[in-house]
């Protein structure tokens, strides 16, 4: 019987490194592949412990350049939404592009019968649920992928329940990246600065006024794009109660600030919706939502779609839902069934 080839993405990190080795033990014919996305040190370094791991394992490793695309796809994007006076979700949009788009046509041109990462989550019956690692669960930054290549994809890390586990493994196979750090979540911002990068690739401080929602001027801000709903340091105004971002309006470039309950809603409208199941089964199932990756599930009361936009109202009232973050969709049994981009 013929060995079944599983292409993985290797980022030179713990967990795709252990993820190739529990594939290479289960009897797969293991391919890993490294996008090279970003020209810079610590990218240079990931190819070369990407190529480390591979050598050691004795698998083949192959190196794919989309620095190109991802400039023009990912940072751009980042930054346009920046301007838009949302807040950005790169890793999502990565996900669905590149880790899951580009690498899995790469994949197919090798010759894989399925493809692997070392995200956490769970892949049943083609279906996307939970990690069993509660506080690694990633499944909320998948929530964009196509749904016709979740059959397709293996999660070798979904059976372990800490990151302690995952670092002992990578002890056993003598992994020399097995103390190696967690990356920085937005991987092309140095040092998670993103108000520095965002003025080296062009952003204005434009100023304008801070006012309340009443309309009274407290003060100027320095650029609208410094701030995010629900931010409260770093206003530099003195009021006679506590101050949050409530709201960025880049028409006339204010920023809207409020009290702690201004910052809570019932509803939200969402766009570009990407459904993991049929959508009929998606409209018939009792739904719950996230709307931060590491925010509660929370009971959704009524829900419906008009001309391509989601209109959401929840059973309780939701704080600081952020424009341009995701609304990501679940039933009760913890499995992803899609999530569409926050639009007000």
């Amino acid at each position: 019987m013929t060995k079944k080839t599983v292409v993985i993405g290797m980022s030179g990190g713990v967990d795709s490194s252990v993820a190739a080795c529990l594939l290479k033990d289960k009897g797969y014919n293991v391919i890993g592949v490294t996008l090279e996305l970003l020209n810079n040190s610590e990218t240079k370094q990931a190819i070369e412990d990407a190529k480390t791991i591979c050598q050691k394992i004795n698998i083949p490793h192959h190196i794919f350049d989309l620095k190109k695309e991802f400039k023009e796809e990912i940072i751009k994007n980042f930054i346009s939404t920046y301007q838009q006076g949302k807040t950005p979700n790169p890793c999502v949009l990565c996900n669905r592009v590149f880790k899951f788009g580009y690498f899995y046509q790469k994949a197919l041109e090798l010759g894989a019968d399925y493809i692997a990462t070392g995200h956490y989550a769970r892949i049943e019956n083609g279906r996307l649920l939970m990690s069993l690692v509660d506080n690694k669960d990633q499944s909320y930054f998948l929530c964009q992928i196509k749904k016709d290549i979740l059959p397709k994809i293996l999660f070798p890390l979904n059976e372990y329940q800490n990151k302690e586990q995952i670092r002992q493994l990578a002890r056993k196979y003598d992994l020399p990246v097995s103390e190696k750090k967690d990356s920085q979540e937005v991987c092309f911002v140095p040092n998670d600065d993103y108000k520095t990068f965002l003025r080296e690739n062009g952003e204005e401080e434009k100023t304008g006024k801070i006012l309340l929602t009443d309309g009274t001027v407290l003060g100027t801000h320095n650029g609208l794009f410094q701030y995010t709903i629900g931010q409260r340091k770093g206003l530099n105004i003195s009021y006679k109660e506590p101050l949050y971002v409530v709201a960025l309006d880049t028409k006339n470039n204010n920023l809207i600030v409020g009290t702690n309950n201004e910052l809570f809603n019932h509803t939200l409208i969402a766009e570009n919706i990407n459904y993991l199941v049929e959508k009929e089964e998606f409209f018939k199932t009792k739904l719950y939502a996230k709307i931060r990756s590491r925010g509660n599930l929370e009971e959704i009361e009524s829900i419906c779609e008009d001309k391509g936009k989601i209109k959401i109202e929840f059973k309780n009232r939701l704080r600081a839902i952020t424009p341009g973050q995701l609304v990501v969709f679940y039933n009760g049994n913890k499995e992803c069934l899609g999530g569409a981009y926050i639009e007000r």
